[in-house]
């Protein structure tokens, strides 16, 4: 593994922190009902997250319709997700186990943490704030704060920029081929989790550093390769 010189952590959201779906797939039915469609289940819309909200409803429509759906008609549908969505957004999503355990681990040892997702901005600070866990964060990036979103490497480029940290010494959290696949691009080491919404598939074939399959293994994974991390 080569976490011994990691400085800085960036974390994806969705699928790493909080299990969203339940709240993303109750506006993804209303959206749905709205257009006289059937709903989905929670299960589809769990493989169906990870490129942003627009393309989740591209998806949605595209399963709804039996046909492809055009960027005009995702333009009229999206505020109504947006607004189902903006409506339950804590309802029902919950944090993952060890979450808040392994970031307070983090920031007690000065360690500077990103937050880097693909869901909007406009979603992402509320939801952080909901879970008490805004506080942990340096920087935030949703998946409208640039140009680019993950997979690009661009996030994760601007998060090196910021922190002031080299790309051997970032490391990259996430449950997604996406954050896998920024990280490589990036030139950054990555952890892939095994619980989160990878589209049905096993995180390790997106060639990670490690693989947990629990949140808490992080700090072990992390300080047993790098000693007094952030000390």
């Amino acid at each position: 593994m080569k976490f011994s010189g990691i400085k800085a952590i960036a974390f994806d959201l969705d699928g790493t922190l909080v299990d969203s779906v339940p709240d993303l797939a109750v506006a993804t039915g209303l959206t749905l009902a709205s257009q006289g469609l059937p709903e989905c289940t929670e299960d589809q819309v769990r493989t169906w997250v990870g490129n942003g909200a627009r393309t989740l409803m591209q998806r949605a429509l595209t399963w709804a319709r039996g046909a492809a759906v055009t960027d005009a008609e995702l333009d009229r549908v999206m505020p109504e997700f947006m607004h189902y969505y903006s409506q339950h957004l804590e309802q029902h999503s919950r944090l993952y186990a060890g979450v808040t355990e392994v970031l307070t681990a983090f920031k007690a040892r000065n360690m500077p943490l990103a937050l880097v997702t693909n869901k909007p901005y406009r979603f992402t600070e509320p939801l952080l704030r909901g879970f008490g866990i805004d506080q942990y964060f340096d920087l935030v990036l949703g998946g409208d704060s640039l140009a680019e979103m993950k997979p690009s490497p661009l996030p994760l480029i601007h998060v090196m920029r910021h922190l002031g940290v080299n790309a051997d010494e970032l490391l990259m959290i996430g449950d997604s081929r996406n954050d896998i696949l920024a990280a490589k691009a990036a030139g950054a080491a990555s952890i892939g989790l095994t619980y989160g919404y990878n589209y049905g598939e096993d995180i390790e074939l997106c060639g990670p550093d490690a693989v947990c399959d629990h949140f808490l293994e992080i700090l072990t994974m992390v300080y047993t390769s790098s000693g007094s991390i952030g000390a």
